[in-house]
C-alpha cells in the first residue's frame, strides 16, 4: 500500500468523515437529550390539565418521542450526505401500507382522541359502554378496560365504544334501585306499600331526596305487583339493593302476609 496514498487520503477524505462522525455523535446526544426534555414537559403537563388520562398521555409522549428521533436520523443522515428525500418517500408508503392494513387500529386511536375530548367518562366511572357493565380502569390508546362487577378485565375497543350508547352511572349524584315485590290477592296493597315505605327508609344510604317510590305496578294472577325504587349513590348501590330485597322479605314475613299463588284453572266438566 502507498503510504502517500493513505496519507493524501487522511488529509483529504479523513478529517471531513471524522469530522462527520464527531458532529453525528454530538447531534445524537444533544437531540436525545432535548427529546427526553421535551417529552417528559408535554407528559406533566397534560396529566397536570387533569382532562387527560394518566395512560393516554404517556402514549402521547412516545408517539412525540418517535416522530422526533426519526426527524433526529434524518439530520444525521443528512450530515452524511444521504439523500433523505428518497428515504421520506418510502417512510410515506410504509405509513400508508400500515395505515391501511391498520384501518382498525387507526379508528379505535382517533376514537379514544376523541372521548378524551368529550369525556363521556373518566377512570372510575361505573358505566354500562359497549354492552360491558362495569368499573373504568384504564382509557387507553386503542381500548378501555372496564372491570366488570364479577371480577373480570374487559378490554372494549374505543371505536366500538364512541360508536355505541354509553350509560354513565357515575356523573349524577343518586342512582335509583330498580326492585319488586308481590303481594297475594286479598292483600291490602296501601297497607303492603305504607310498611315497605316505613322499612326502606331504614335502611343504611337509602337518601331522602328523592323519596323512595313505592307503588302499584301492575296486576298478575298471583295478586297485585308493587315497585320498590329506593335511591343511594353510586358506591352504594348494591348494598342498598340487598338489603332492600331483605327488608321487602322481612317486613311480608311480620306482616303474615300469605304468599302469592297462581289461581287453579277451573276443570271442565265431562259427562258420561
Amino acid at each position: 500500500m502507498d503510504l502517500e496514498t493513505v496519507r493524501v487520503f487522511i488529509m483529504t477524505r479523513g478529517i471531513d468523515l471524522g469530522t462527520k462522525v464527531v458532529g453525528a455523535i454530538v447531534l445524537w446526544i444533544v437531540g436525545r437529550w432535548v427529546i427526553g426534555l421535551l417529552t417528559g414537559l408535554l407528559r406533566k403537563l397534560v396529566v397536570r390539565n387533569g382532562r387527560v388520562d394518566p395512560t393516554l398521555a404517556h402514549y402521547l409522549g412516545s408517539i412525540v418521542g418517535g416522530l422526533l428521533n426519526l426527524l433526529l436520523v434524518l439530520a444525521i443522515l443528512q450530515i452524511f450526505g444521504v439523500q433523505t428525500t428518497s428515504f421520506a418517500a418510502l417512510l410515506a408508503g410504509l405509513g400508508l401500507a400500515i395505515g391501511t392494513a391498520w384501518g382498525g387500529l387507526l379508528a379505535h386511536f382517533a376514537a379514544g382522541v376523541f372521548m378524551q375530548v368529550l369525556r363521556p367518562f373518566k377512570v372510575g366511572d361505573f358505566v354500562t359502554a359497549a354492552g360491558v357493565t362495569g368499573t373504568v380502569t384504564e382509557l387507553g390508546l386503542f381500548g378501555t378496560t372496564i372491570v366488570t362487577p364479577d371480577n373480570v378485565t374487559t378490554i372494549v375497543g374505543n371505536n366500538k365504544i364512541f360508536s355505541d350508547t354509553i350509560s354513565n352511572y357515575s356523573v349524577l349524584p343518586v342512582r335509583r334501585v330498580e326492585l319488586t315485590a308481590k303481594i297475594a290477592n286479598g292483600v291490602d296493597p296501601a297497607d303492603a306499600m305504607t310498611r315497605l315505605r316505613a322499612a326502606i327508609t331504614k335502611i343504611p344510604n337509602v337518601v331522602e331526596t328523592p323519596a323512595p317510590d313505592v307503588e302499584v305496578l301492575s296486576f298478575t294472577p298471583e295478586g297485585p305487583l308493587l315497585c320498590v325504587r329506593p335511591y343511594t349513590s353510586n358506591q352504594n348501590y348494591w348494598q342498598v339493593y340487598f338489603d332492600t330485597n331483605r327488608a321487602i322479605v322481612q317486613t311480608f314475613k311480620d306482616a303474615g302476609y300469605p304468599t302469592p299463588e297462581t289461581p287453579l284453572a277451573p276443570r271442565a266438566v265431562t259427562r258420561d
